[in-house]
């Protein structure tokens, strides 16, 4: 009989306490001890003693009264709808009321205010030190494109791919270590009381607004995929770059902050959310943050789903090799629980989507230079605007090298090396003659074939000049373009393979002999002596008639080849200059030695300057114009010949 009154008189001065702090009551309710709206129990100041004591009678409450199913649900709806069911009862839900507003006061009210700024090295932190930022990259590309005069594959590719995890979660403190403990202490009193799924909506709605807010500083919009996939892809570019930037803080600073408030708040509670009926303590993560990381990663979906081209390549394996990189970190911050575990898969289901957009437009880039229409010679011969776009694209794919050769497994296949549609009479193409195609990357076949398909095109537009001596200058020119980007290029030459580099080598040379054997032998043969002696009767020597007209055919077909050839282009200094020297080396000898023989017949007569028009010299000066893109006036060039 004493333990049971003794007992009852601790349940009454319990629900005294309680009452007090009435937040569903009336205005009247709330008179006597403190249940003034303003003043809340934890409210972060000194005094501590009000608090303690109402938990100690929150505990009291829960181990004295009986059970009732009345006391499961929303405090609020259960306190005013119950009139029945007991004083304990009533208590127990006044109370539950109360901590729910405790609990919503400290959460937003003690809150810290996340310093974005210190999230800002999380940016970079997953970066090798090689790898420089995307303004930097962008600016570096478009100087070499400028001092190259290559048109630009694209304003803000990156360089080099090189993204993988150094573990990088920085967790910051969202809230006070004492607000969090007291927030834990009142979610384990309304979670053993059953209202652990009040407490979830309660965390849920303070937090979910402060995620989205954090979200919008990192930059991050609200974008549908239709909103995406409609800008054009110069600013999709500049999106791509601050999303990547956002998303390494707002995973690895934000989500991983939240995660562990959460854990600190709910950790060993049973809870249940509005979502999830039996809930660990990551559901009221999962709650407040998944919104925020679908429309974080739905960026990259859309990116992930777009129109293929060749330009989107290197944005897009940014974008991959970005996510790859964080997914290690969503796997620890989402998967481990079944509330978060759909952002990790969304995560990963995005980054296999990528490669296969990374794949689809290596190929859309080969089919691209395969079908390329251009049917106007480019002028003087120089090299070809699709050169500098195929090899420029081909450098960057170089320079990305360790993501695409985990991406590109298979070798280009049979059915694209044919010849292209519609075009029946052009010759097929030959077939990718590898040198170890067994130790070779897939990659490298690819790049390999990208030139392969390049160089049948080059020669279908060398046909299209009417001069033949320039249709093969503009091979030698075009060839020796793609040979020299390979060598500058150690990623792409480590790729190619100095085997297939020295076939390219022969062949612009092949070239430029064929060149000079075009464009020169009609001159040459002007110095030759056939058909100038002429014997018989009392006579036999040279046929004046015949010399002069000699003469004035090497001075015509000189000045012709001069007129022409000097307005025809080789680019490369030092491939000029070797040219002008293996003219100079057939032409100059063979003309002294022709003057040497015959020049006296010539100055013997009348009119000599109309036949002898050049000295070697001049000649010499003359060679120095060829190949510059511009001709000059050949008068100039001439000196006296003596």
């Amino acid at each position: 009989m004493d333990g049971s009154t003794a007992a009852a008189a601790e349940l009454e001065a319990a629900e005294r306490v309680v009452m007090r702090w009435d937040s569903t009551a009336s205005a009247s309710y709330g008179g006597g001890g403190g249940g003034g709206d303003e003043q809340m129990l934890f409210d972060g100041g000194g005094d501590r003693v009000e608090a303690e004591r109402f938990l100690r009678a929150v505990d009291d409450l829960r181990r004295l009264a009986p059970p009732s199913p009345a006391t499961v649900g929303s405090p609020r709806r259960t306190s005013s709808a119950s009139g029945g069911g007991g004083a304990a009862s009533n208590a127990v839900q006044v109370a539950m009321a109360r901590l729910e507003d405790e609990f919503r006061h400290v959460l937003s009210s003690r809150a810290l205010d996340l310093e974005i700024e210190a999230l800002a090295d999380l940016t970079s932190l997953s970066m090798c030190s090689d790898r420089t930022n995307s303004a930097d990259v962008a600016e570096e590309a478009a100087a070499a494109a400028a001092a190259d005069e290559d048109d630009s594959v694209s304003s803000s590719v990156g360089r080099r791919s090189s993204y993988r995890s150094l573990r990088s979660i920085r967790e910051i403190d969202l809230l006070p270590a004492d607000a969090i403990s007291d927030l834990h202490a009142i979610a384990s009193r309304m979670a053993a009381a059953g209202y652990g799924r009040e407490c979830v909506q309660v965390y849920a709605s303070v937090r979910k607004p402060a995620v989205d807010s954090a979200l919008r500083r990192l930059g991050v919009e609200k974008l549908s995929i239709g909103d995406v996939q409609r800008l054009e892809w110069e600013v999709l570019e500049a999106k791509i770059r601050r999303w990547i930037r956002a998303a390494r803080a707002a995973v690895r600073g934000v989500f991983a902050s939240e995660r562990r408030l959460c854990f600190l708040i709910f950790h060993d509670l049973p809870l249940s959310s509005s979502t999830i009926t039996t809930a660990t303590h990551d559901a009221p993560f999962a709650e407040a943050v998944k919104g925020a990381a679908l429309q974080l990663f739905g960026f990259a979906e859309a990116i992930s789903i777009g129109r293929r081209s060749p330009e989107k390549l290197f944005k897009i394996i940014d974008l991959h090799d970005a996510i790859a990189d964080l997914l290690p970190d969503v796997s620890d911050i989402f998967a481990a629980s079944k509330a978060g575990e759909s952002i990790y898969v969304q995560a990963a289901e995005i980054r296999s989507r990528l490669a296969d957009a990374v794949r689809g437009i290596l190929s859309e880039f080969e089919n691209a230079v395969l079908r390329d229409p251009s049917k106007t010679p480019v002028p003087g011969g120089t090299i070809h605007p699709l050169t500098r776009y195929v090899m420029n694209y081909s450098s960057l794919i170089s320079d990305y090298k360790t993501t695409l050769s985990e991406l590109i497994v298979s070798r280009p296949s049979a059915c694209s090396r044919i010849a292209p549609e519609g075009n029946e009479n052009a010759p097929s193409f030959p077939d990718l003659d590898l040198a170890d195609p067994d130790s070779q990357l897939p990659l490298a076949a690819h790049l390999i074939w990208i030139i392969v398909v390049l160089e049948h095109n080059l020669e279908s537009k060398a046909s299209l000049y009417k001069d033949a001596a320039l249709s093969h200058l503009f091979v030698m020119n075009n060839v020796h373009y793609i040979a020299h980007k390979i060598k500058d290029s150690p990623e792409l030459r480590g790729l190619i393979g100095d085997e297939y580099l020295k076939q390219l080598t022969g062949k612009f040379r092949l070239a430029a002999t064929r060149y000079q054997r075009t464009a020169w032998l009609k001159i040459l043969n002007c110095l030759r002596d056939e058909g100038l002696h002429v014997s018989g009767g009392f006579s036999s020597g040279v046929s004046k008639s015949a010399l002069r007209e000699r003469f004035k055919s090497f001075n015509a077909a000189f000045e012709e080849a001069h007129r022409v050839q000097s307005a025809w282009y080789v680019p490369d200094t030092q491939l000029r200059e070797e040219l002008r020297i293996s003219i100079a080396e057939k032409l100059l000898p063979a003309y002294r030695s022709f003057l040497g023989r015959f020049r006296h017949h010539i100055e013997n007569g009348r009119h000599p300057e109309l036949y002898i028009k050049y000295s070697v010299e001049d000649l010499e000066t003359s060679v120095t114009d060829f190949f510059e893109g511009c001709p000059p006036s050949l008068h100039n060039r001439r000196r006296s010949h003596g």
